[in-house]
């Protein structure tokens, strides 16, 4: 498994720049004790702009991991309303100001491939935040201090916006970069590797393209086209691993936390039930539960997996006690688990989903094309390898290797689930479907009993609302496109 390590040049850099946005959001503010933006190369800043990156997509994650069911609050809690502040954070404190600095010291330097990368990262981050919050500020973002109200851009525009970004650096990536300038180890996913940046576009605009299909803005062809020069195996994974100096924040949340005494969080039926053979039954009678199941949940040496019931008091499906929690030593939940952000497995599984639309698939029908049901198989293949596990009796019980005949779009889409565990794209999914229960075997809304949401109950939430720091600095433009959040962002509507 290809491994990029943190340093500790990440923790020196990360407090380098102070972004100061009481008033601005691009404005960088130096204090005497941190290096002024001339000092700073660009490998110094690309380091702390990619660990913000996937720091802000987890943190998202506490609220949206829950409202897909792959935990629940310590003893069954359903969560409420999210403003996600620490994704804003990240994203307008940490991230677009750093980029925007290796932007134009790429431009000074005549450097296109950094450039693009950090075009990429752009695209990233300012995609999760239009997908969280609908309209975002974007096109005005950098204008301080002579404007320090921007506008908020729409979801449509921001999307636009992203895909033309992703298109320029794709361009700049299969052209040639004469600045003799490298990345190298400050490139904690690639190493500074341009083709896996460049499949990284490709990969990153197909899952865009894939949040307007439904839409009727993309077609499945168009996601098919792109995703063809995507990942081409678990080698182009972006992944940050973490290490025993620069703990996964996971273990820090979740397993340190629960050892202590702590708030901390447990598994939820919804994943658990699709893994143990309740939404799916195996059919062989080789296989009990997927093999991954033990990387994300333990039982405490209990002889089933039983999940809690969102928004139960600590019941499982069947009524009895529920006993699944985070794996003390599990894959995203070790001292030096990684954050995953996109994969190869999410590529197949993307591709998967587009071929069976483009074949004519709707969330009920039955039957696909081969290239549907080879990526689908693929996809499950690729999820394996990356965690590790023998893969082989899962992918021969006719539960799972279903025929191109028999595949349906709740097969490819409960893979995905699976493999994108702990991932904030399945909130986008989710929403895709509208909840669905014929594309999600299973799931139901969150129950009463311990739930945090009495204004919302019985309504999936959609969206996060806007941070109180933002209503505070830019209180008209906030309220302006304040919504419910049980309201669908544009591209659900």
């Amino acid at each position: 498994m290809r491994k990029q390590f943190l340093n500790s040049t990440i923790k020196i850099f990360t407090i380098l720049l102070f972004i100061g946005c009481s008033d601005e959001y691009f404005d960088i503010n130096t204090p005497s004790n941190t290096a002024i933006v001339d000092q700073l190369r660009m490998q110094d800043l690309i380091g702390p702009v990619i660990l913000s990156t996937v720091q802000g997509q987890r943190s998202a994650e506490l609220a949206f991991g829950n409202y897909v069911q792959n935990f629940v609050i310590n003893g069954g809690g359903a969560a409420g309303q999210t403003t996600a502040s620490a994704l804003w954070e990240e994203v307008y404190l940490y991230v677009l100001p750093n980029l925007k600095v290796i932007k134009d010291k790429a431009t000074e330097n005549n450097a296109p491939h950094i450039s693009a990368i950090a075009d990429i990262l752009t695209a990233i981050n300012i995609g999760i935040a239009t997908d969280t919050w609908d309209n975002i500020p974007f096109s005005e973002a950098s204008e301080a201090p002579e404007n320090t109200f921007p506008v908020f851009d729409t979801q449509e525009s921001i999307y636009n916006q992203l895909f033309s970004i992703l298109d320029n650096a794709i361009a700049a990536l299969e052209g040639p970069d004469n600045s003799n300038i490298t990345l190298g180890e400050s490139d904690i996913v690639y190493g500074g590797d341009i083709e896996k940046w460049l499949r990284t576009a490709y990969t990153v605009k197909a899952r865009y393209q894939l949040h307007l299909v439904n839409k009727g803005v993309v077609s499945a062809n168009d996601v098919l086209v792109t995703i063809e020069n995507g990942y081409g195996s678990a080698e182009d994974d972006f992944l940050v691993f973490f290490d025993e100096r620069n703990i996964n924040p996971w273990y820090s949340e979740e397993i340190l936390a629960r050892a202590t005494g702590n708030f901390s969080n447990d598994i939820a039926s919804q994943l658990v039930s699709s893994m143990n053979g309740d939404y799916f039954p195996f059919e062989s009678g080789i296989v009990t539960i997927d093999p991954r199941l033990p990387l994300f949940a333990q039982n405490d040496g209990a002889e089933e997996y039983k999940g809690y019931v969102s928004g139960s008091e600590g019941l499982a499906p069947d009524g009895t006690d529920a006993n699944t929690s985070f794996r003390t030593d599990g894959y995203y939940t070790s001292i030096d688990s990684p954050l995953l952000l996109i994969s190869y497995a999410e590529a197949k599984f993307i591709e998967a989903e587009a071929a069976f639309i483009a074949n004519g698939g709707t969330t009920t029908s039955t039957g696909s094309s081969a290239a549907a049901y080879s990526a689908y198989l693929e996809g499950i293949q690729a999820s394996m390898d990356m965690y590790e596990v023998d893969g082989a009796d899962y992918l021969g019980d006719t539960a799972i290797a279903v025929g191109e005949d028999e595949l349906m779009l709740n097969h490819i889409m409960k893979e995905k689930y699976i493999h994108n565990f702990l991932n904030p794209e399945t909130f986008v999914d989710f929403r895709r479907y509208d909840f669905s229960d014929d594309v999600f075997v299973g799931l139901q809304i969150r129950q009463e009993e311990a739930s945090n949401d009495s204004d919302f109950f019985g309504q999936w939430f959609r969206r996060a609302e806007y941070p109180a720091t933002e209503l505070n600095r830019n209180e008209e433009n906030v309220l302006a496109n304040q919504e419910t959040p049980v309201t669908p962002v544009w591209w659900d509507r």
